[in-house]
């Protein structure tokens, strides 16, 4: 009834008035009335009652703050103050939304991000249905192998449908120059799980699964337009892949890209035969009535039923059901939850400083205070002017930081690696964005004016109106001196941080592969099994590329290997030594097959033996060279050359390999160790699967570019329907350190930010404290204190602060910096090399910063100051 009864004064507003005041003026005129009975003559009587009534316009106002009405009118007289108020120090309100939007710029940036990535929800319908399903070892990644998928299809209960399905690749031709295009293999129910269908035709038939059916394929809008030009007749036609003609059957809707950013999909056959140990994705979407725990219990349920895999243990392995968003999100997400971490702690340190301006204005405002609670102002309604006025410079800051995001996000972009961050279509500022920012703003803006508004309305109003010049309390001193030590900090935790990431990226730079990187090009080629059937075609066609690439000017010598170093896929296992010797549990070496001049033009060393040769052909012994730590691991204080091995588990005796030569280990990862490995030469491999997939590499005499022209034309001479992939190994070795690059220059550019702000906040309180003790500076020089004196007096405050802030900050850091611990290689979270480094930094830039206020102190008139009010 106090609402209505509000809500209908709306209408009402002279009535409330005349009725408020009616009512006033009742109870004076009571009071009179008593008094006059009493005996007291008029202007006694008069003057009793308004005493005893009190403050007439204060209980007015009292009254009309229950009033709906009097309420919007008061915060619209709030604001028109504040902003008055803040228009009369425009330099305070200028630092202080550009602290603020340095601070809300990068918070909306990375949000904007975080919320792209990690928030918005995938592009599908009721995609909380949406789960992985995997039953895997720890170091089997996620998925089913696909004999337990098949098992799973028939009994599962939990999932309305489930679908398997892989990322590959295959090479378009006939459609403008040749391309090598991301692809999914899919079974038919993919797209019904999903819940999208083609925009054009249909998806694919379970039929359509099995091997030897009708090939089909489903193309993806962007390939529909960029290479077919929007052919509305595209439906039923053949296109080429791999040198085999598939049927298109639709076309998809613009957007989709699922999986791994496919634009070709193609029907997959899941085989259950005892040789398939393949693992696949699987993804289902839950029936509404089930939940994530029961499809779980389920999952673990069956688990316990299947048979024994010969290549895993089942003791090991561990089942999971898991939000999709989790496949497409990746690794990332523990990334951008650090950056939206390290650019809260950038805003926590700009509040701090914005809170100090506050406080420090607040002195000057003592009066204009006690002025207003002398005429009846309560503190809470001081309170709520002071908030209105940094939540409005909070809002300002906003408004800055949006403008600053809009450039930061492309920035942010920018720095990120190729293929770094997922989703990147997803990633823009909008509405949910700038709700975002508004509350940030509002809350901080409470946060950091609310101990200000309390700090300067706390004394008595007798208190404020004695005061015939600037005071400093304690209290207030403290309260300062507590923000500045906050910030410095948070400062060093941002710092140390950036420190580890850096140093990290310095050690993976560091780290020798085993080989040089220099002027040495790539050139990458997936050959197609229908046009190159047997070993003998691609082995002619690799020696043809090998031997036009030698004869390019410019080009010192040509190689190929079938899976290069640094790249994320390779071929490894185990083999078998001569004369029943075992090898180590779990012992398993790279297997890659090169030709002659490969180790001569990637500078990988020769310890021991000979390289290979164009005479170790097929019609030559089988040769291997390996790595220096096979030799060390399985002859140990033996020479291993002439010793034999074979790759064959029944070797006829032909498959038996001698070891001919020794090489340095290669690591195949920058931040693994070196790989142990076994090659072969190219010429005497004989199964085709382990070289349709060549790199080809050359060394150059001059800068590797300018042979890069050379190098195509060689590949379109040899065939000119395979696609080129050309780029310079130093690229290459860039790309496997390029996501640790991006976020140690993230974190050090928010570090920096940090300690700029920082050392503003150090500045700020100790120029003020200057100005607040200029008559005590005044009269210690008149008694005849030297400016030496005067600089250590201060300087010393400076160096308690910073080093308050530093032991503070250094505690913080020994906890926070272990989140990184899984992004750091060769470095420890609490690296004291990094934190003593850090330290001094922080401490050197905390004296800088006081250096400033403290020579300014000294050139102090002792006579000015003695009279200053």
């Amino acid at each position: 009834m106090g609402w209505m009864n509000r809500l209908s004064n709306l209408f009402r507003r002279d009535k409330v008035g005349e009725e408020l005041e009616e009512e006033l003026q009742f109870h004076l005129d009571a009071r009179l009335r008593d008094n006059l009975n009493a005996g007291m003559n008029e202007a006694a009587a008069r003057h009793d009652a308004t005493r005893r009534f009190g403050n007439a316009t204060l209980a007015k106002e009292r009254a009309h703050e229950v009033n709906i009405v009097m309420s919007i009118e008061t915060i619209g007289r709030d604001l028109r103050y504040a902003l008055r108020s803040l228009r009369k120090s425009p330099g305070f309100t200028v630092v202080a939304i550009l602290t603020l939007a340095l601070g809300f710029g990068a918070n909306i940036a990375v949000f904007t991000v975080v919320n792209g990535v990690l928030f918005r929800p995938l592009p599908f319908p009721d995609p909380g249905r949406l789960f992985l399903i995997s039953y895997q070892s720890k170091e089997g990644g996620l998925g089913l192998f696909d004999r337990d998928y098949l098992e799973y299809q028939r009994h599962v209960q939990a999932f309305e449908q489930i679908a398997t399905f892989n990322q590959d690749s295959a090479t378009l031709t006939g459609a403008g120059e040749a391309a090598r295009l991301p692809t999914a293999d899919v079974t038919s129910s993919f797209f019904s799980v999903l819940e999208v269908n083609p925009a054009m035709g249909r998806a694919f038939l379970p039929a359509e699964e099995k091997h030897g059916s009708n090939r089909v394929v489903l193309l993806s809008d962007k390939i529909w337009r960029n290479r077919f030009g929007a052919d509305a007749s595209i439906l039923g036609k053949a296109i080429t892949l791999d040198g085999i003609a598939y049927s298109v059957i639709g076309v998809m809707p613009a957007g989709f890209a699922f999986a791994h950013e496919a634009e070709l999909w193609l029907p997959l056959e899941v085989g259950g035969d005892p040789g398939n140990f393949t693992t696949r994705a699987v993804v289902g979407r839950l029936k509404p009535q089930a939940s994530q725990q029961q499809a779980l219990a389920e999952l673990e349920a069956l688990a316990k039923h299947l048979p024994p895999l010969p290549v895993a243990n089942r003791e090991d392995m561990f089942a999971e059901v898991l939000p999709m968003k989790d496949l497409v999100v990746g690794k990332i997400r523990q990334s951008l939850l650090i950056f939206m971490g390290a650019v809260g702690f950038v805003l926590l340190i700009a509040c701090a400083n914005v809170a100090n301006l506050l406080l420090m204005r607040g002195t000057s405002r003592q009066r204009e205070i006690a002025v207003r609670n002398a005429l009846g102002a309560s503190r809470g309604r001081v309170i709520r002017q002071l908030l209105t006025e940094s939540t409005l410079l909070s809002l300002g800051g906003v408004a800055a930081g949006v403008l600053l995001a809009l450039l930061g996000v492309p920035a942010l972009l920018a720095l990120a690696p190729a293929a770094g961050v997922p989703r990147i279509e997803e990633i823009h500022i909008d509405g949910w964005v700038l709700g975002f920012a508004l509350l940030l703003g509002a809350f901080t803006g409470i946060l950091f004016g609310l101990a200000p508004a309390l700090q300067a309305t706390g004394n008595r109003v007798r208190t404020f109106l004695a005061l015939s010049g600037p005071t400093l309390t304690a209290r207030r001193a403290t309260l300062r001196s507590t923000l500045v030590v906050s910030e410095i900090a948070l400062a060093l935790v941002l710092l140390t941080g950036a420190g580890l990431m850096l140093k990290s990226f310095m050690r993976m730079r560091a780290v020798d592969p085993g080989f040089r990187t220099e002027k040495i090009l790539t050139m990458t080629v997936d050959l197609p099994d229908a046009s190159y059937p047997t070993v003998t075609a691609i082995q002619a066609f690799d020696s043809s590329i090998l031997t036009k690439l030698s004869n390019l000017p410019g080009v010192v010598a040509a190689g190929a290997v079938n899976f290069m170093p640094l790249q994320p896929v390779l071929i490894s296992g185990d083999f078998t030594l001569d004369g029943g010797r075992k090898l180590p549990r779990d012992y398993n070496v790279a297997k890659p097959d090169v030709s002659p001049d490969y180790f001569r033009v990637m500078g990988i060393r020769f310890l021991k033996g000979r390289g290979f040769t164009d005479q170790d052909n097929s019609s030559a012994p089988g040769v291997v060279i390996i790595s220096q730590s096979v030799a060390r691991t399985l002859w140990a204080g033996q020479d291993p050359i002439g010793q034999r091995i074979t790759m064959e588990d029944e070797p006829k005796p032909k498959d038996w390999l001698t070891i001919i030569g020794i090489v340095d280990d290669v690591r195949q990862r920058l931040t693994g160790r070196p790989l142990p490995a076994i090659y072969q030469p190219y010429q005497q491999v004989t199964r085709p699967f382990f070289l349709s997939h060549m790199s080809f590499v050359v060394r150059t005499a001059e800068q590797p570019q300018s042979v890069a022209t050379g190098m195509r034309g060689v590949l379109h001479d040899v065939d000119k329907y395979q696609p080129v992939s050309i780029a310079a190994l130093t690229d290459l070795a860039g790309a496997s350190t390029a996501e640790t690059w991006f976020q140690a220059r993230l974190i050090s550019t928010f570090s920096i930010l940090a300690l700029f702000l920082a050392a503003i906040g150090i500045y700020g309180v100790l120029a003020y404290a200057v100005t607040e003790r200029t008559r005590e500076i005044g009269i210690r020089m008149a008694l005849g204190a030297k400016k030496s004196d005067i600089t250590r007096m201060l300087l010393k405050r400076t160096l308690a602060l910073v080093l308050a802030g530093v032991a503070l900050g250094s505690c913080g850091a020994m906890v926070l910096t272990r989140v990184l611990a899984k992004f750091l290689f060769e470095v420890k979270p609490n690296d004291p090399a990094t934190f003593l480094s850090v330290a001094a930094i922080l401490a050197a830039t905390g004296i800088i910063a006081g250096m400033l206020p403290a020579q300014r102190a000294t050139k102090v008139d002792p006579v000015a100051a003695l009279r200053w009010e």
